[in-house]
């Protein structure tokens, strides 16, 4: 059985530059699909970017308890299917799994040989500069993201791993170190 390796990071950390990097690199790992709610977007494709799920098909999955972990963000719903997970790990796949910190202490709790890695911001300042700098949310979003940053701190207190993106190259290095020696 390969492992499963779950990556969490403040929104602008760069988690999913750093993964897509390594993904390239690495192309012997696979990253988990999520299920979701919320409406496909174009180009999207089921089964590839997502398992799009109506509200109904996802609180029945939540009631028969499939999920791994599970969460509600701007009124849609993710979660990571436990089935999907166990089943490319059975077939001899790593698996990448990207998702928020609660959620990964969660996947923790039922899967603890999963390996915790978090992605951490130079400093607030410059976080706060990234989210600035995409200009695609607003200052009530910036705000907002900005205040649970604190939680997914100390939420990273208890994962195995914390990586600095200061660069997107060095931060891949180390995230190879550190899958790699596994």
């Amino acid at each position: 059985m390969k492992r499963l390796f779950v990556i969490s990071g403040s929104s602008g950390v760069g988690k999913g530059t750093v993964i897509k990097e390594f993904l390239k690199r690495h192309p012997e790992f696979r990253l988990s699909i999520s299920c979701t709610t919320r409406k496909k977007r174009e180009g999207e494709l089921h089964g590839v970017n997502y398992f799009f799920l109506t509200p109904e098909e996802f609180k029945k999955c939540i009631e028969n308890n499939e999920f791994l972990e599970w969460a509600e963000f701007s009124g849609n719903h993710y979660g990571t299917k436990r089935e999907f997970v166990e089943n490319c790990l059975k077939n001899g796949e790593n698996l990448i799994l990207e998702i928020d910190t609660k959620g990964a202490l969660n996947v923790k709790k039922l899967m603890p040989e999963s390996v915790l890695i978090f992605i951490a911001p130079p400093s607030l300042e410059e976080l706060e500069s990234r989210l600035r700098g995409r200009h695609t949310e607003t200052e009530e979003a910036i705000q907002k993201r900005l205040a649970s940053i604190k939680l997914e701190l100390e939420n990273s207190k208890q994962f195995d791993y914390q990586i600095i993106n200061d660069t997107v190259d060095k931060a891949v290095k180390n995230l190879e170190t550190i899958i790699c020696s596994k």
